[in-house]
């Protein structure tokens, strides 16, 4: 069932993605001969409005084959009024990005669907307190409610965290102890902590640990867009900063994922489910946008390149060096896939 839910989720995503190229196409009067999620042997095929729809068996990824763009053979060209390679170079990067946009705004509309669900925030419910932090120092105890930090109201563990963060001096914190209001005053201390991407930081903390309590978020409509408009955002921002991070060496080539890690972290996320399998797609949407804008020949950011290249200089660039560095794209974009896979089986091997 998991890995069921895991293909569906992957070819929903790869759909919609390709979906965005190909209503850019048709819009620019570019003929598309083939739209397949997957690649490999073709499964299951039929025609409808002049092209050939398909689902391939190796279900990792997707493409639509324009007229006058082969990525398996760059050199066969078409210039027919309806062919991909007339267009100026601003249709084609209208084209090309119109698949990674595709993939932003349905990331913005699942977490819209979320937020429509009510989705459970960590209340600023204290759990543990660690032993001679400020927290401990200050009075705070497991079970304190945090109302109010220097006069702002809390009502999430994430408002608290980062109002600590960025603190500058003392804090002054209204909280809730069994039903009565008490004030308490702390200086937060600089600590050693791990970040999302496995780094160690120093972080302005007081020493404390979440309850685990939640509750659900009730929004309104203005509130709604902002959740889904924020939580976009967020993600992106993450995964630019993830991968800006890999690229430079700051975060080991052993945390990148591949397609094993998807199918469990979808297994987890539909065991805990449906809001978090929405979240988790949401996610893996925007990752997929993110890595396609690339500047990896093989990838639409690659194309996108070229074509700025063309319009930038007023000329294509040499076919000779475009099929070399295609080629290239190519290795790259499997090796990275290939060492997706090897971190995965060494996690699944301990």
């Amino acid at each position: 069932m998991s890995i069921l839910v895991s293909l569906l989720v992957l070819s929903a995503l790869i759909f919609f993605h390709e979906l965005g190229h190909y209503f850019a196409a048709r819009a620019m009067g570019v003929y598309v001969e083939v739209f397949s999620i997957g690649f490999g042997k073709r499964m299951m095929t039929f025609k409808k409005w002049g092209t050939e729809w398909s689902i391939s068996a190796i279900p990792l990824g997707g493409y639509v084959r324009m007229k006058g763009q082969d990525d398996s053979d760059p050199s066969k060209k078409s210039f027919d009024e309806d062919s991909y390679n007339v267009k100026t170079p601003l249709q084609k990067m209208f084209i090309l990005f119109a698949g990674p946009l595709a993939n932003f705004v349905l990331a913005f509309v699942l977490y819209f669907m979320i937020a429509l669900g009510g989705p459970s925030i960590l209340s600023p419910v204290i759990g543990d307190v660690v032993k001679n932090s400020p927290a401990e120092k200050a009075g705070l105890k497991t079970n304190d409610t945090v109302k109010s930090i220097n006069g702002v109201k809390i009502t999430t563990w994430k408002e608290m965290a980062k109002i600590i963060e960025h603190s500058e001096g003392s804090l002054n914190l209204e909280i809730l102890r069994d039903g009565f209001v008490e004030f308490k005053t702390l200086t937060p201390s600089i600590r050693e902590t791990k970040n999302m991407f496995n780094e160690v930081i120093q972080k302005k903390m007081i020493g404390i640990g979440s309850a685990g309590v939640s509750h659900k978020l009730e929004l309104s409509a203005g509130e709604t867009l902002s959740y889904a408009t924020e939580q976009t955002i967020f993600a992106s921002t993450m995964i630019f900063t993830g991968l800006k991070k890999l690229i430079v060496g700051e975060v080991p080539a052993k945390e990148l994922g591949g397609v094993i890690s998807i199918v469990k972290l979808t297994s987890d996320a539909t065991d805990a489910g449906w809001m978090s399998v929405l979240f988790f797609a949401a996610l893996i949407s925007v990752n997929l946008g993110v890595l396609n804008l690339l500047p990896i020949p093989a990838l639409d950011g690659g194309h996108i390149m070229f074509n700025l290249y063309e319009f930038i200089f007023r000329r294509e660039a040499s076919e000779a060096i475009i099929i070399k560095l295609t080629i290239a794209g190519w290795v790259i974009l499997f090796s990275l896939m290939g060492l997706g896979l090897y971190n995965d089986i060494n996690r699944l091997m301990g």
